[in-house]
């Protein structure tokens, strides 16, 4: 979730993002690094959107935050849209990062899925932005995939785990490492469908507001 501002007199349109995380494997470290990446990530395209008959260049403004005591109340009764809370912990129920639906602020994130320059948190920062899994997960011959494309994607041989693979055998799927957010991505946003109030203020997303427990292995 994000909160957008329109500044016309630069032709600019800023998304800010303030990330909370909390849980037994979320450090002060790593709070700013995944901002940091999601940033660089989503920042990568320079993209332009066309609003109100007027070109605006697109930029992302994206904070981590280390929260080790954050208090469930404190998610359920946020009203900034700027404000996320994600649990960080070293085990998913699901073995995979998650975010609570498109347009959310809230998700768990395991914490293997964060590291060496990983693509999964800008990828669930979609997520909680509006953006779904595109409908057609076979993008060979398409080149570089966008974002948005899952684990288990067909792709060209260069995006997958194992370049050398049969497309759909071990190894031969995409790779999230070989993401990149692409104008396009920036584009399936609709910014040019936002309302902004009267001063210059919209919402991308809508609160989710759920406090995670730790997941338990049995």
């Amino acid at each position: 979730m994000g909160e957008a501002e329109l500044y016309t007199s630069n032709h600019r349109i800023v998304i800010r993002s303030t990330l909370y995380f909390y849980g037994e494997a979320a450090d002060q470290q790593l709070s700013v690094q995944v901002a940091d990446e999601i940033a660089l990530h989503w920042n990568e395209p320079k993209a332009q959107v066309k609003i109100r008959k007027e070109w605006y260049e697109v930029r992302f403004e994206i904070e981590g935050i280390y929260a080790p005591d954050l208090a469930p109340a404190t998610v359920w009764h946020n009203t900034n849209p700027r404000l996320n809370y994600f649990r960080v912990e070293e085990y998913s129920l699901h073995d995979i990062s998650f975010v609570d639906g498109l347009g959310s602020n809230t998700g768990y994130f395991k914490r293997a899925n964060l590291q060496n320059l990983s693509t999964t948190a800008a990828h669930e920062y979609g997520h909680t932005i509006g953006l779904d899994h595109p409908k057609v997960l076979d993008i060979r011959g398409k080149g570089q995939p966008g974002i948005m494309y899952p684990r288990g994607t067909l792709c060209d041989p260069a995006f997958q785990y194992d370049p050398a693979a049969p497309a759909g055998a071990k190894g031969g799927t995409l790779n999230p490492f070989t993401r990149k957010v692409l104008d396009t991505d920036i584009q399936a946003l609709k910014l040019s469908r936002l309302t902004f109030d009267h001063h210059s203020f919209s919402v991308l997303g809508e609160f989710s507001s759920l406090y995670h427990q730790k997941h338990l292995e049995s």
